[in-house]
């Protein structure tokens, strides 16, 4: 199965809280008027597009609808495809990863599939032929240093791991002897996960950032927020937070198969002008992939 019909597949709750909902709509409205616009208003805003990002949709779909003297309900399916591709569509949907060796650090919330991210970008990357090194820093779970060693075995590429309760700062400055030493194209980083809220991990970031910027300036530079689409408006939130602490230059968007929430990548963009760069849509190792706007609106439409 390729990757579009994977999407389908992966997208199909979402389609039936959004898509199936609109043509249904349509179908029952002979005109376009305000009830119209009210009732998919309320389907958009239930799959958790949000409030900003849903009013801003209807009135553009409203403008264009009189633009266009249009009458026909079954005209706003098009206009709506378009009004979601030009949201979602970025020019730096692609990862940055023009040096050797780039950075990403990968940050989020315990929970929302971080690891499991990192060991799928892993991947994702190796295909494309790319010498890929881990480094362990989230260091505050054994867990989280455990799972990073079996995603790193699966996978094929290498691992810098210290003991638990390490500084994570000095794991990364590690790994990037490491890298340069092996000639690594790609250096992942994890980092810690506790929630959002607690001051002292924003800190542990900017210290990382800093380890970074001193021992490969000029490096090409991703952070990567990793978010679980089946918590909706949450995902936003936590975004917004991380965002006051990094600079985030993409979103990794997973569990989006188990969902009817996908709606919140349009409002992720939207309300937070970030990317979203890779999207997970199922559990194998290969179901993590480039995000693409028109595909992922093209299959939510199917």
């Amino acid at each position: 199965m390729g990757f579009f019909e994977r999407l389908k597949e992966g997208l199909q709750k979402t389609r039936k809280g959004i898509t199936e909902k609109i043509d249904q709509v349509l179908v029952s409205f002979g005109k376009i008027d305000d009830e119209l616009f009210d009732e998919i208003e309320e389907i958009l805003i239930t799959s958790d597009m949000g409030i900003e990002t849903t009013m801003k949709i209807i009135d553009d779909l409203k403008k264009k609808v009189k633009e266009n003297k249009l009458t026909n309900p079954a005209s706003i399916k098009e206009l709506l495809k378009e009004e979601l591709i030009q949201i979602m569509s970025d020019e730096d949907s692609d990862l940055n990863i023009r040096t050797s060796p780039s950075v990403i650090i990968v940050i989020g919330v315990n929970g929302v599939g971080k690891t499991t991210s990192i060991g799928k970008i892993a991947n994702l990357l190796k295909q494309r032929g790319k010498k890929v090194l881990l480094a362990a820093g989230d260091t505050f779970r054994a867990a989280a240093i455990d799972q990073l060693e079996i995603w790193s075995n699966r996978v094929g590429v290498d691992i810098i791991a210290h003991s638990e309760g390490s500084d994570p700062a000095a794991v990364v400055y590690d790994a990037i002897q490491a890298a340069k030493a092996r000639k690594v194209d790609v250096l992942i980083c994890d980092t810690a996960g506790r929630l959002h809220t607690k001051k002292n991990l924003m800190e542990e970031l900017k210290k990382v950032s800093r380890v970074i910027d001193r021992e490969l300036p000029g490096a090409s530079r991703e952070t990567l927020l990793v978010l679980d689409a089946t918590t909706g408006q949450n995902a936003v939130t936590q975004a917004k937070t991380f965002s006051e602490a990094s600079e985030i230059s993409g979103i990794v968007l997973t569990k989006l198969d188990g969902t009817a929430k996908g709606g919140v990548v349009v409002a992720i963009k939207n309300e937070l002008d970030i990317p979203v760069k890779l999207i997970g849509v199922g559990e194998k190792m290969d179901d993590l992939q480039k995000f693409n706007a028109r595909e992922f609106v093209e299959a939510l439409f199917e």
